[in-house]
């Protein structure tokens, strides 16, 4: 069994800035790729950003210069930092980890998600 469990989110002003993490627990062999997403109400689930085990990323265009994610694999954590926060990121923010376990499965984990709200 693998548990994926996202923290940090909150209330911030617009401007502001978030540390998001993610940390995966359980029967875990090996992780690769890890994923940031959000979702709003009545829209479907988009990327934000990417991290392969080797530490590549790739992002969303509107988050470039913003948001930057990092991974522990000592922790098998990821992480989100997101500054420069606009009202439009107000979303809850899910993280997926594709995750190898001791017994030779593989399959995507997703976490319960964290809501961010960017406000006034």
């Amino acid at each position: 069994q693998v548990q994926v469990v996202e923290s940090g989110g909150g209330l911030v002003q617009p401007g502001g800035s978030l540390r998001l993490s993610c940390a995966a627990s359980g029967n875990i062999f090996k992780i690769g790729n890890m994923n940031w997403y959000r979702q709003t109400p009545g829209n479907q689930r988009e990327l934000v950003a990417g991290i392969t085990s080797s530490g590549s990323t790739n992002y969303a265009a509107f988050v470039k210069g913003r948001f930057t994610i990092s991974r522990d694999n000592a922790k098998n954590t990821v992480y989100l930092q997101m500054n420069s926060l606009k009202p439009e990121d107000t979303a809850i923010y899910y993280c997926n980890a594709f995750v190898g376990t001791m017994t030779g499965t593989n399959f995507l984990s997703w976490g319960q998600g964290t809501q961010v709200t960017v406000s006034s």
